[in-house]
């Protein structure tokens, strides 16, 4: 996997996802979009290699800088960023990829350094990717029964603190299958409810016609994808017979029990996933979704063209400012509000080096302040369906229970889903059903 179509090298493309995400703090699922949409022309083979290897150093970075500093005199934190990411490339494929050669990935390794200009550190690199590639079987991790905190933060890359705070939250046995899953290849989720059974069925052959693999999942109009290589690639896409959407976001929308003539307000709803499913089930009724940002409406108005529904409207509007034509007109109200995103670490894996506790208290209060406005659309006898993707008890269960304590609804329905443990294959959500029982006084 050296220099292929066009003169390109896959890894040079790696590395420049990782000097964006890891050194300059861009989003990784953006930047790896980025960079396959510009090499389109590449094969399915180097597109997934450029996958793989992406997004693999990310996830298992800290896994990494802990076997390379057993190796390396210079430590990761005090590496150039070029070298220490071209180090963390080599490492991976010589500890995660079976199919590369270590010689490949040392040699590829030194190449990527000298074009880079720093021959007189291509020995360094050389030699340290060498000696791990020897004594991959006799690297010392920490001990599981000793320090079990350290044990997880290395074995599954994660700042001891999360870890910590979720052995805290449901105790080591889940907490460490949390983790692993983290680490799990994570399935791309279609919802197909805008097609008859009979052309359902019909969809979901033309899917295994041109090799894709399909699943089905717990939901009826709901199937994991597989052996595909772009989502705009994959028949039906252009038509809008499909709309990409977790497991998790689709059970959000199927506990809020939507009427065909209900009203329903989705008020953080980019890219649209949920706004466009709860306009399925409103048939004879409407959707507002709103978020914050002219891009993210732009997301959100694409999906709709896509989908062909005629029953939901996009809106610029700030969550945190009431919008008083509103007030009680709505039967339900979903708020999937910002979070700090710990639920999606498989799919977005910077995220868990970024967060820090202080993050998690600021977006917890973000959050009261979005609820306290928000609630004031639901109409008396109506729904607030308040969820995140992220797995901290401060924007979950305690946002929930203040809520409740200063407002006049109740709880009909609050269940956080873990992935390893719920069964369905979502990704970690949280979600509670608040059910409005009068007025403000």
């Amino acid at each position: 996997m050296s220099d292929t179509k066009g003169g390109i090298n896959p890894r040079e493309l790696v590395l420049q996802v990782l000097m964006e995400v890891l050194e300059k703090g861009q989003y990784s699922h953006l930047m790896l979009k980025s960079i396959l949409d510009k090499y389109a022309f590449l094969s399915k083979q180097d597109r997934s290699f450029i996958s793989r290897l992406s997004n693999g150093v990310i996830e298992r970075m800290l896994t990494l800088d802990y076997v390379i500093d057993q190796f390396s005199k210079t430590k990761v934190k005090k590496m150039k960023p070029l070298i220490r990411n071209v180090m963390r490339m080599g490492c991976y494929q010589i500890l995660y990829m079976d199919k590369v050669p270590a010689s490949a990935a040392c040699n590829e390794s030194v190449k990527l350094v000298k074009k880079h200009g720093f021959q007189p550190l291509s020995g360094f690199v050389n030699g340290v990717l060498r000696s791990i590639a020897r004594q991959k079987d006799e690297i010392s991790y920490p001990d599981k029964s000793q320090d079990f905190v350290q044990y997880c933060s290395v074995c599954y890359s994660m700042p001891p603190w999360i870890v910590s705070m979720w052995i805290e939250q449901f105790g080591e046995a889940v907490a460490e299958q949390l983790l692993q899953n983290t680490l799990s290849v994570r399935p791309l989720t279609i919802r197909i409810d805008a097609l008859s059974e009979k052309e359902q069925a019909s969809y979901l052959k033309e899917l295994a016609d041109s090799g894709v693999s399909v699943k089905k999942t717990s939901l009826p109009y709901a199937f994991e994808l597989a052996g595909y290589d772009t989502v705009e690639a994959l028949p039906g896409y252009a038509e809008g017979k499909f709309v990409v959407q977790d497991l998790g976001s689709m059970l959000i929308v199927q506990k809020a029990d939507i009427g065909p003539a209900d009203t329903v307000i989705d008020v953080c709803g980019a890219p649209g996933g949920k706004a466009l499913h709860a306009a399925q089930k409103a048939t004879k009724g409407t959707v507002s979704v709103r978020d914050v940002s002219d891009y993210k409406i732009a997301m959100i108005t694409e999906n709709i063209a896509r989908s062909g529904l005629t029953n939901v409207e996009p809106l610029l509007w700030d969550a945190t400012v009431l919008r008083r034509e509103d007030i009680e007109t709505a039967d339900v109200v979903i708020a999937d509000l910002p979070c700090s995103g710990l639920g999606v670490i498989g799919r977005k894996p910077e995220i868990k080096y970024r967060v820090t506790r202080e993050d998690i208290r600021e977006i917890a209060a973000l959050q009261r302040t979005i609820l306290d406005t928000v609630r004031q659309y639901v109409k008396v006898g109506g729904t607030l369906m308040y969820s995140t993707c992220t797995l901290t008890s401060e924007e979950n269960e305690q946002n929930v229970e203040w809520f409740l304590a200063n407002h006049p609804f109740r709880c009909e329905m609050s269940t956080a889903l873990l992935p390893q443990t719920d069964g369905r294959g979502t990704d970690g959500f949280y979600m509670a059903k608040l059910i409005r029982e009068k007025s403000d006084d």
